[in-house]
């Protein structure tokens, strides 16, 4: 388990020495984990969860990091280490812009430390019950950073930021950061409704408009 940050420990101040040391003209998910070493499912979790939460598009990224951070998940859940495919692991990825948008994305991870206050509504973070229930929210939140609606505007931020929020959650221990990863999750699933619902209605109406033209 990691250990509750201090201030000169910051989670944000921890991920940008991790990026700082991100170098070569391509990146894997394996580079990326034997950087981060022994810090944590968790902070890496952060780092995968980064790049979502800013309006830039990664070749591959989507598709490489929503798997990790569902893997984590199970990981988490079942308590057995991260297992990853050696296609995932050894996926290349484009070096300079994910480091450009993980730098940018780290202006999120600064205001969320703001809002986390260790061991606060301990009651949603402790016991092993509501640490499966929060690692079955997780996965949950992978699983939707992971649907196909990657050209629709937030549809990556969303879960992303659920999932921001349940990593500093479990690493501070913070009830009061997991309830608002879940409340993301919830607004993330409203807010595919809303897409689903108004994207049938609209093929809906354009049917008709066809069939009686």
């Amino acid at each position: 388990m990691i250990a509750t940050p201090t201030r000169s420990d910051a989670l944000g101040n921890r991920l940008e020495q991790i990026i700082a040391e991100l170098d070569g003209e391509h990146l894997s998910l394996g580079g990326i984990i034997e950087r981060i070493g022994s810090e944590g499912l968790l902070l890496l979790s952060m780092l995968l969860t980064v790049v979502f939460l800013i309006p830039v598009s990664i070749p591959g990224v989507s598709t490489v990091f929503g798997a990790a951070l569902l893997l984590i998940g199970i990981s988490r859940l079942t308590r057995r280490p991260l297992w990853l495919p050696v296609r995932l692991r050894e996926r290349r990825l484009p070096a300079e812009k994910l480091r450009n948008g993980l730098r940018r994305g780290l202006s999120w991870v600064r205001r969320l430390e703001r809002v986390s206050r260790p061991g606060r509504l301990a009651a949603l973070a402790d016991s092993r019950a509501i640490d499966t229930f929060n690692s079955l929210a997780f996965i949950f939140a992978a699983l939707l950073l992971m649907a196909p609606f990657g050209f629709v505007p937030f549809s990556n931020t969303f879960p992303a930021i659920a999932l921001l929020f349940y990593a500093i959650g479990m690493i501070q221990r913070d009830g009061g950061a997991i309830l608002l990863g879940h409340l993301a999750t919830i607004g993330t699933v409203v807010y595919f409704a809303v897409l689903i619902g108004g994207g049938g209605y609209a093929l809906h109406a354009l049917w008709r408009m066809v069939g009686g033209s």
